[in-house]
């Protein structure tokens, strides 16, 4: 049964259709450029359009087996073009499907399905795969959390291939009738650490019943707790392919990491230091708590330091206008709790300063992994205290073991 939803007919996997096997590069072959992979030109046209030449560790160990129809579970640092991994296997799988006689036709039922948790990153996500489907021709809407329910009726009301979502608005959608996954070919979880943990999982479990039963389940993360392991495995009706980067779970070499002491909690005097010794650069300024955003937003009001705050506890609309502010280089300062260390992909952010630093490691790897994307550099600068001698002892031994 489907969890609530209809009950899905069956559908064939990718694998099955033979004119969706390209001639893939052998596994473990070093690849000079994305036309090893035979992708559709209008796919690597517009890839050379946007000077995207090579694929990256992630995508090189992703994109054949996705061709293939194979399910998927990545890992792999932040800014290591997660998102192009999938989104190219994708297109290329739907336009062939197209090409071959078998186009979308029914109102509402997509054959591609991204869920994500947020809706940033969901807006950046359709930004990508739109950006790649001017010569493919091919359709993607979007039903994410945070704007008007008319709107997402709206959005999935015609014929499309690929819809990206947020959890709770697509519920909405199923439960109305005006959306159906029975026709899903692919279903990608992005940031997947977030979309199996307790608060999402139910929701998750009630989307994938309501998918093909051989729907290709792909996953992705910049983190994967081990504790999530079982979960993982429940989720998939068989092993699915794994693959890791060696830089999964670390920060990038691009990234340059100063640790400042912190004495008696007197933050305020590096802060200043370090926003006057470089002015005017892409800042991310973390914290931990709505109090302490309050605390770091009075110290720059006072000495006129313009600046934006990003925090959960903030209106969604705010939170957008604040977001847009500091994406169009209207201010040079986010001021964010962990909310902000995830999903976002702002080019200008050259700098990430840790004010208050996170308990967890994997936050800590979310939050710097905001700048040096991509292959360019950043910096980030860690105001250290007594109180966080456990994080910084699990960060220098994991430096450790990249050294040995």
């Amino acid at each position: 049964m489907s969890a609530g939803y209809a009950d899905p007919p069956q559908s064939p996997r990718f694998r099955s259709e033979p004119h969706l096997r390209p001639n893939l590069p052998t596994p473990g072959s070093v690849l000079p450029s994305f036309s090893a992979f035979a992708l559709l030109p209008s796919l690597t046209g517009a890839l050379k359009e946007q000077g995207i030449v090579r694929p990256t560790d992630i995508q090189q160990a992703s994109i054949a087996p996705l061709l293939r129809g194979e399910s998927l579970l990545g890992v792999a640092e932040t800014g290591s073009g997660k998102t192009l991994a999938y989104v190219l296997p994708l297109l290329h799988q739907l336009k062939a499907l197209e090409e071959a006689g078998d186009p979308v036709t029914q109102v509402g039922m997509p054959r591609g399905l991204v869920l994500v948790p947020g809706r940033e990153l969901g807006e950046q996500v359709a930004k990508v795969l739109k950006s790649l489907t001017h010569s493919t021709r091919l359709r993607v809407r979007s039903a994410i959390g945070g704007s008007k329910k008319k709107v997402a009726r709206q959005s999935v009301a015609g014929n499309f291939e690929i819809l990206v979502a947020t959890p709770g608005r697509l519920t909405q959608l199923l439960r109305s009738r005006e959306l159906k996954l029975s026709d899903v070919r692919t279903l990608i979880f992005d940031e997947a650490d977030q979309m199996i943990d307790p608060g999402f999982l139910p929701v998750a479990r009630r989307i994938l019943g309501a998918c093909p039963r051989e729907v290709q389940l792909v996953m992705f993360s910049a983190t994967l707790p081990g504790a999530l392991d079982e979960v993982v495995d429940s989720l998939f009706p068989a092993p699915p392919e794994r693959v890791r980067t060696r830089g999964s779970q670390r920060v990038v070499p691009t990234l340059t990491t100063i640790n400042r002491d912190v004495q008696n909690g007197h933050r305020l005097p590096h802060v200043m230091d370090l926003l006057r010794e470089v002015p005017r650069v892409g800042t991310m300024l973390f914290v931990n708590t709505k109090a302490q955003v309050k605390t770091v937003a009075g110290w720059l009001d006072e000495v006129g330091i313009p600046y934006v705050a990003y925090a959960g506890q903030m209106e969604r609309q705010q939170r957008r206008i604040n977001l847009a502010k500091f994406r169009d280089g209207e201010v040079s300062i986010l001021i964010a709790t962990d909310l902000g260390g995830r999903g976002l992909d702002i080019e200008l952010v050259e700098r990430v300063i840790n004010v208050h630093l996170p308990q967890d490691v994997d936050n800590y790897l979310h939050r710097v992994g905001r700048t040096a994307r991509a292959g360019r550099t950043g910096l980030v600068v860690n105001l250290v205290t007594r109180r966080d001698a456990p994080l910084m002892n699990k960060l220098e031994r994991r430096a450790g073991s990249d050294q040995a």
